[in-house]
């Protein structure tokens, strides 16, 4: 895969047209299609005022700026990805459409064309099956917003040839991203391990502990996280957030460490997506914010069963070989800013406490939420900790 090779993006929505950018200002040439008129009009709109808003801060020239700008064609047809090298799709989370796409994508690009998926919670192995040569497929997703996000995740199909693996992530570390390579299961690293962020702060709402406002005091008070889940998931929109958990909890055969909770659908329900609809878990038509509960005890003890569940997450990711140790801790605090890798987190407060204080939730819940992973428990009783080559 050349180092210039034109870039297809197809959708531009936020992420697709963050993309776009991202490859423009790594020097590419790239195509950014939609089937909507009215939508690339918006992206050309936000892409130019973005653009000279980095302008004013002085991150860029003027000059730098019309260029990334100039290396940047809108079309409404796909037929323009002809001569891409990499094309990656950035359009709606249904499968049976990202089949369809990737099957008329393979009819125009060339046959050495990488078409890839920015897929946040589907099955890439699945997408490739749409296509007859699905060893080019591969998995590339993104963060939102795309330009200021770090990471990228990584993710071959069974289908993925090794070579294609190695292009894509070559190429992505070129734009200055940090990659992870993570194995195509649900919801990959970061929305597969992120899960008790919020199902978890959900359940202890909903069983009377503590409030929306005290639950997220407890995790930025002690935890050090920037947004608690509450915010965090009014920011991305419960409706987003949701929909991610449901896909997961499906995926995984109702597995009920990942149960989505009623609270968040009725809020889906409802229309209170969060910040964008002005009420979610919080009212938004208001500057004042309710007041937690700032009990050191109470807490500390929401703080530390919402971090058992994460760690023990992120363990059983590496017993499953989803990622590797390092790749996991990366994931987190450079996909989802948390303050500390969950694993570097696990080796400090030691695996046999983090185990005890879950043998313990599942032991007063008899639920199979609460379960800890093998990989924990092993490493309990051997006294071990987790090393990041």
């Amino acid at each position: 895969m050349s180092a210039k090779i034109k870039i297809g993006v197809l959708g531009a929505g936020s992420m697709g047209s963050g993309i776009a950018q991202v490859a423009a200002q790594s020097g590419h040439e790239v195509v950014l299609t939609d089937k909507s008129l009215t939508q690339l009009d918006s992206a050309r709109g936000n892409l130019d005022r973005t653009l000279q808003k980095l302008v004013e801060k002085q991150k860029m020239s003027a000059e730098e700026s019309q260029a990334v700008s100039d290396r940047i064609l809108c079309s409404t047809s796909m037929a323009d990805f002809e001569d891409c090298g990499l094309v990656i799709e950035a359009i709606v989370e249904n499968l049976e459409v990202k089949k369809k796409v990737f099957s008329d994508l393979e009819k125009i690009c060339r046959a050495e064309c990488v078409l890839a998926t920015n897929t946040s919670s589907l099955s890439v192995s699945s997408i490739a099956a749409g296509c007859e040569n699905s060893g080019r497929v591969i998995g590339i997703h993104f963060f939102n917003p795309a330009p200021l996000m770090p990471l990228v995740e990584i993710i071959p199909a069974v289908q993925t040839s090794a070579e294609v693996l190695s292009q894509s992530k070559s190429l992505i570390d070129s734009w200055n991203k940090i990659t992870v390579v993570a194995k195509d299961t649900p919801g990959f690293i970061v929305n597969r391990v992120a899960r008790p962020f919020y199902g978890e702060a959900l359940r202890i709402y909903e069983e009377g502990v503590a409030d929306f406002a005290t639950i997220d005091w407890a995790m930025t008070e002690f935890g050090g996280f920037k947004m608690g889940p509450f915010t965090l998931m009014d920011y991305i929109g419960n409706d987003v957030n949701y929909a991610v958990t449901d896909s997961v909890f499906t995926a995984f055969y109702f597995d009920p460490r990942y149960k989505p909770s009623l609270t968040q659908k009725r809020h889906s329900d409802a229309g209170w997506y969060g910040r964008k609809t002005g009420r979610g878990y919080y009212d938004y038509s208001t500057d004042k914010m309710p007041e937690p509960n700032r009990d050191k005890v109470l807490g500390e003890k929401i703080f530390f069963r919402i971090l058992v569940m994460l760690i023990n997450e992120a363990v059983d990711a590496v017993f499953l070989n989803i990622a590797s140790p390092k790749d996991i801790d990366l994931s987190m605090t450079k996909g989802v800013n948390y303050p500390k890798g969950l694993l570097q987190w696990a080796n400090e407060i030691g695996p046999g406490k983090v185990l005890a204080q879950l043998d313990q939730l599942a032991d007063e819940y008899r639920e199979d939420r609460y379960r800890a992973s093998a990989l924990l428990r092993r490493m309990a009783a051997a006294g071990q900790s987790f090393e990041f080559k």
